[in-house]
């Protein structure tokens, strides 16, 4: 420690959160600076405020090690734990600002993968023989109403049982997940499985938490679709069923009114059972989803960014993408 740096010691309740933040200010990186800042300040206040026992931060210390040793390549339990606290909807909200008519954003979930296949419109994504045939048929488009051609998109969902296909430990390699291209048109369309509700993994730390909280663990029916491609914000989204039991009350807070959507039947539309080679009494699911560009975005981060500063009363900052970081 320097001659000129402030002693650590006499320290109490009163004044170990400034401590904390004279030996932080050495940061050089001004944003990492100002969010450990914060953070030390609000859990500090949080100690202060509940008088936070021993034992309680030893349960949430060994809590928190369980959500780490639980995790794996293929579950993420802290995802689960950021999902079911609200977390997860939160920062998508903050960091994709949507403008009208745009699609909304929900929850990633912890059961994506990397591992999903290519596959050309019109394939069978879902090899579940249980599961209820559904055609999945929709359109991407910007916010002047114009197709994008060339968006990647992942899609993925939950099998009949309720189960993604990275819980089973006898799979063979992906199903109920790929990665599809929209065409000239803009559109985009595969055969899957009618989606299901089901309970998040209720054997962790999470399930163990919701059970504490007399919370019931279940999602309501969705198919997960994320888009990509440069120029454009990248959208993480899903799709709801209407009428589902848990419509509101989500485990995960993922539910937004502009994503639920009741499902048709392919009989409904002339000729679309002989275009996909499908059966007229498959289920239909059809939606178009509609991209912001990157500049757009951008835009709506600043606006959001300096709205959040005015009515937090936050001086001496500059905005620089959208994100705030000290002068």
């Amino acid at each position: 420690m320097s001659s000129n740096s402030r002693p650590l010691k006499d320290l109490t309740i009163d004044n170990i959160t400034e401590n904390v933040h004279a030996i932080n200010s050495k940061c050089s990186d001004p944003r990492m600076r100002f969010l450990l800042e914060k953070l030390v300040t609000h859990i500090h206040d949080y100690a202060r405020e509940t008088r936070l026992t021993t034992g309680e931060w030893e349960t949430a210390i060994k809590f928190l090690t369980e959500v780490g040793q639980t995790c794996t390549d293929v579950r993420q339990e802290f995802i689960l734990l950021s999902d079911v606290l609200g977390l997860s909807l939160l920062v998508d909200s903050i960091d994709h600002p949507k403008p009208p008519a745009s699609t909304e954003g929900t929850v990633l979930g912890p059961f994506h993968t990397h591992e999903a296949e290519h596959a050309p419109n019109g394939a069978l994504i879902s090899h579940d023989p249980d599961g209820e045939p559904m055609l999945v048929v929709c359109s991407v488009k910007d916010t002047n109403g114009m197709p994008i051609p060339g968006v990647k998109i992942d899609v993925w969902e939950a099998d009949s049982k309720g189960f993604y296909d990275v819980q089973h430990a006898d799979r063979e390699g992906p199903d109920g997940r790929a990665v599809v291209e929209s065409d000239e048109q803009g559109n985009f369309f595969f055969s899957a499985t009618v989606p299901v509700a089901y309970p998040i993994p209720s054997d962790g730390p999470v399930g163990r938490l919701l059970g504490v909280l007399d919370r019931h663990p279940y999602r309501p029916s969705h198919f997960h679709f994320m888009f990509d491609k440069p120029g454009y914000d990248k959208l993480t989204t899903a799709l709801y069923l209407r009428g589902d039991p848990y419509e509101r009350s989500d485990v995960v807070f993922g539910v937004k009114e502009s994503l639920v959507v009741d499902l048709g039947l392919v009989s409904e539309v002339t000729g679309l059972a002989e275009k996909h080679g499908v059966s007229p009494s498959t289920r239909l699911m059809r939606y178009d989803f509609v991209l912001v560009g990157d500049d757009e975005v951008n835009e709506l981060r600043h606006e959001k960014a300096k709205e959040a500063m005015e009515k937090q009363g936050i001086e001496g900052m500059h905005i620089v993408n959208g994100i705030l970081v000290p002068k």
